[in-house]
């Protein structure tokens, strides 16, 4: 448990490496590699962290991590219940562009590739819009090998950087990458640690304990490593949660959201949740339960068994 160099698992590939990934639930520990990856969820939703930044994932969303950024992709409670089941499908494309791509990269024709994973440092999220567009190359890209698949994957690299225009960008504007062994170890015992208990009343005493440190110690270190408050990080996880139960329709309520996610008072929700999304929790769910979700997974799941 602890951020080190994570070695993609079939090194002799090639230059670009595809892992395609049917499980119970995610890789759920903090890691990083050199190589950049690109990630199709398929199946399966969560919390992801890159860096010092938070969101929820679904089905049907592309990312870009850069080389090197401490992530994960931590998948619903709900995956470890019955883990006998394949929860979860995902296809990464692993590449190291500053070194067994760098020839190739270097040409002038490149330029604007370059300009693109230079942008992709921090990590990125492909909109939403864009989603059905390149989901079918990534897809085809996993069933080819050798100079197909590099041919594939550079096609597809210049298709991203001459289409989308408006990536989300996942930095907060403070990138750290240079996690020793023990900070890495503490940082993920923090992170697993609140993404299992968001729900409980985690009081600053009771995270310091998980770190092995005193609450003020605790409070510096944190906010040293990520830039912002352990609260402030806290309130992220409980309202990406939140918006997820909302998407879902699963509750009664948006006071039964609140008490589900940590919140012993709605209006202190209704507050955080403005705070983090910039709108009402009832807004929230007109805006978002309703509308092209689901047309969109089905047709992205209609894609997949086309080229299956």
């Amino acid at each position: 448990m602890k951020v080190i160099q994570f070695t993609v698992p079939v090194a002799d590939e090639g230059s670009v490496v595809v892992q395609e990934d049917i499980l119970p639930y995610f890789y759920h520990y903090l890691h990083r590699h050199k190589e950049a990856q690109i990630t199709l969820i398929l199946k399966g939703e969560g919390t992801l962290i890159a860096g010092n930044y938070t969101q929820p994932f679904k089905a049907g969303e592309v990312y870009v991590i850069g080389a090197n950024q401490p992530h994960m992709f931590k998948g619903d409670a709900k995956y470890f219940e019955n883990q006998q089941e394949k929860n979860i499908h995902a296809i990464h494309i692993f590449f190291d562009h500053e070194h067994a791509l760098m020839g190739l990269l270097a040409l002038p024709e490149m330029e604007a590739v370059r300009k693109f994973l230079t942008q992709a440092r921090s990590s990125l999220q492909l909109p939403a819009q864009y989603e059905e567009r390149f989901a079918p190359d990534i897809i085809r890209i996993s069933k080819t090998t050798g100079a197909e698949r590099l041919l594939a994957f550079m096609h597809l690299l210049l298709q991203m950087t001459r289409q989308v225009k408006d990536w989300k960008s996942l930095s907060t504007g403070f990138s750290r990458h240079a996690y020793s062994e023990s900070e890495g170890l503490r940082m993920n015992d923090i992170y697993q640690y609140t993404l299992e208990h968001y729900a409980e009343n985690i009081t600053l005493g009771k995270i310091a304990q998980v770190a092995h440190l005193t609450t003020y110690a605790f409070c510096k270190y944190f906010k040293k490593h990520t830039r912002k408050t352990y609260l402030e990080f806290l309130n992220e996880i409980r309202i990406n949660a939140a918006c997820k139960k909302i998407i879902s329709g699963e509750y009664d309520s948006i006071a039964s959201v609140a008490y589900a996610t940590g919140y012993n008072n709605p209006i202190t929700f209704n507050r955080v949740f403005r705070k983090v999304t910039g709108m009402s929790p009832s807004t929230y769910a007109r805006q978002y339960r309703f509308g092209s979700e689901n047309a969109h997974r089905d047709g992205l799941l209609l894609t997949l068994e086309e080229l299956s």
